[in-house]
């Protein structure tokens, strides 16, 4: 599939033509910037040639509408598909969207939330469906990746009627995030749903990501691109205390404030100029401005990293992106300098040029290093280019839908865990069988017991395990006084401890989780309902008004496997549903794979 990317701006255009089959090749790299004058300057590159220049166009609209002449000039046939990137897709979109007219007039609905660019995004959209009105498009939103944010993160205290119209933590660059882990990932030779990732991604707009096994946890970026890391033209965190203190000192206005706060601060703000670059030569030829300006975006960028670092209960790896982290290896090193304390130690001489040719992902951290250290080129459009092709191959009935059961507090227990817990050799008694074939439930039951409470009568899930695995609620969680993570079955690392009581013991163990929503298939009825292992996906639970679209829904198919959601309590109370019920996977499921 041959397939057009667009990423367009309030002030420039950026464009490119991707080849997506088994693998993903740019075949052509356009852009158009620096609109004055009735002129703009272009870069166009494809195989060897890289022409630069200027054109008559006058605005980002007329650009658009040369790009076909530009497409044949290079022998590039019309595309197949067109994608496109939406920087804000609110809480509505959490996968990329075919576009049609409702498609659009939901957009359109969110451009309140990123004023400077859903227009844009969304002037490019109706340009592009007018020239291309046969060719399918896809808008792919910076936001979505950052969906699978816990409620914890992405609320911000403030009264129940902000939050009730919308006001809440979104997060951005959400492209870019997801790409550099999966290129991470790849480069450790390990799953991403193994690693815990701080991606930082620094450029005129800058933000951090933690992605907790293959998810955003969280982003510094808020309801807006305004939160966060100091950026080029943008302050970063600030004081919602200074909007009043503005007004009355110097009369200004929410809309002067808001103005000045996105074009005229952040580094501009604080050295004159958004350029790293030359912030950077005049800090070396003793401009104190310039100086301040670097430590203070340095010290912003680490303070974050360290934050999600102990967010996620550590780190395996630091990946740097964007146009000041591929390219400044003196501000790797002022961010790196403080993280020996999380055993990350910078290779000098590797971090002062790395390769990037080729979207190499080359590692920069010193020899015995207990964090992995990247640096690598975002591939945005790359990404969109892909996205678009996924979006537009899912093939999925109109209705299919699967039994759903509702798994109680449960526990896995190990030998040795049985041993203590029931005496030497103790083998569980099988009470009933599961619907998964060779699982059963046992007749014997234990305590879970934390900091604050117990639970009492939790069953025993059999056989034997390798490792004991306790699987409670959220609300178990705070009856237990644990902060518990949301973890796939078996992925137990860093999750908290918590004392199991028995007739004969106790036994204190980690891999107490939150069970993260999943399917078990067979591979027989995986290829009937279009999916795949390790895919996630969206799934409606539940009737009328308490209706509740459970995204981000695992999919794990087994040879014997009885095909089955689980859901834990409090979801199935969130549905307004009893032990067992019915979902209907969404069509076109909105799907992403776990890599």
């Amino acid at each position: 599939m041959r397939t057009l990317v667009f990423n367009a701006g309030s002030s420039s255009l950026k464009f490119g033509v991707f080849d997506v089959a088994s693998d993903t090749r740019e075949v052509f790299k356009g852009s158009f910037e620096r609109f004055r004058e009735g002129m703009c300057d272009f870069r166009f590159r494809c195989g060897k040639a890289d022409q630069r220049g200027s054109a008559s166009h006058a605005s980002i609209d007329e650009a658009i509408a040369a790009i076909p002449g530009v497409l044949k000039q290079f022998g590039l046939a019309a595309p197949d598909a067109i994608g496109h990137r939406v920087a804000h897709g609110g809480s509505t979109f959490i996968a990329p969207a075919i576009l049609e007219d409702a498609i659009v007039v939901k957009i359109e609905d969110l451009s309140p939330l990123a004023p400077l660019h859903n227009p844009a995004n969304l002037e490019a959209i109706k340009l592009c469906r007018a020239l291309w009105p046969a060719v399918p498009q896809v808008a792919v939103f910076d936001t979505s990746f950052h969906l699978t944010n816990p409620t914890f993160a992405t609320t911000y205290a403030v009264p129940e009627a902000w939050r009730r119209a919308g006001l809440r933590r979104y997060g951005f660059h959400g492209t870019s995030h997801k790409y550099v882990a999966l290129r991470a990932a790849e480069e450790t030779g390990q799953p991403l749903s193994n690693l815990q990732i701080v991606s930082v991604h620094l450029g005129n707009g800058a933000s951090v990501c933690a992605v907790n096994r293959g998810r955003s946890m969280d982003s510094s970026m808020g309801i807006t691109p305004l939160e966060g890391l100091v950026m080029g033209t943008r302050s970063g965190d600030l004081d919602p205390g200074a909007f009043g203190f503005l007004a009355r000192q110097l009369s200004l206005s929410v809309a002067d404030i808001e103005t000045a706060l996105y074009n005229d601060s952040g580094l501009k703000g604080l050295a004159g100029s958004s350029d790293m670059r030359d912030i950077e030569d005049r800090a070396a030829a003793g401009d104190a401005q310039a100086q301040l300006a670097i430590e203070i975006y340095a010290y912003r960028a680490r303070k974050y990293v360290g934050a999600y670092a102990a967010a996620m209960g550590g780190i395996d790896a630091l990946v740097f992106t964007g146009g000041i982290g591929e390219n400044s290896a003196s501000m790797r090193r002022r961010i790196c300098d403080g993280l020996a304390f999380m055993g990350l130690q910078l290779d000098l001489d590797r971090n002062a040029a790395p390769d990037l040719s080729g979207r190499a992902a080359p590692q920069i951290q010193a020899y015995g290093s207990r964090v992995c250290v990247f640096v690598t080129e975002t591939a945005e459009q790359l990404m969109i280019a892909r996205e678009t092709a996924q979006a537009l191959a899912r093939v999925a009935p109109a209705v299919e839908t699967i039994p759903v059961a509702v798994s109680g507090r449960h526990v896995h227990l190990s030998r040795e865990a049985a041993d203590a817990l029931f005496g030497k050799g103790y083998e569980l008694t099988p009470a009933k069988p599961l619907r998964q074939p060779g699982h059963w439930a046992a007749r014997e039951r234990v305590t879970l017991e934390g900091p604050k409470g117990r639970l009492e009568n939790v069953a025993i899930l059999g056989p034997l395990r390798m490792r004991t695995q306790a699987e409670i609620s959220r609300t178990d969680s705070f009856v237990l006084g644990i902060d518990v993570p949301v973890r796939e079955s078996g992925k137990l690392d860093g999750t908290p401890s918590v004392t199991v009581v028995g007739p004969a013991g106790t036994f204190a163990s980690d891999g107490l989780i939150v069970s993260a929503r999943h399917i078990h298939t067979n591979p027989h009825d995986a290829a009937r309902l279009g999916l795949t292992d390790g895919e996630l996906i969206d799934v409606y639970v539940g009737d009328g008004p308490r209706r509740v679209t459970f995204a981000q829904t695992l999919v794990r198919v087994g040879e014997t496997s009885f095909t089955e959601m689980h859901i834990d309590t409090d979801e199935a109370n969130a549905a307004g549903i009893g032990a067992c019920a019915e979902g209907e996977i969404v069509p076109g499921h909105a799907a992403t794979l776990r890599s």
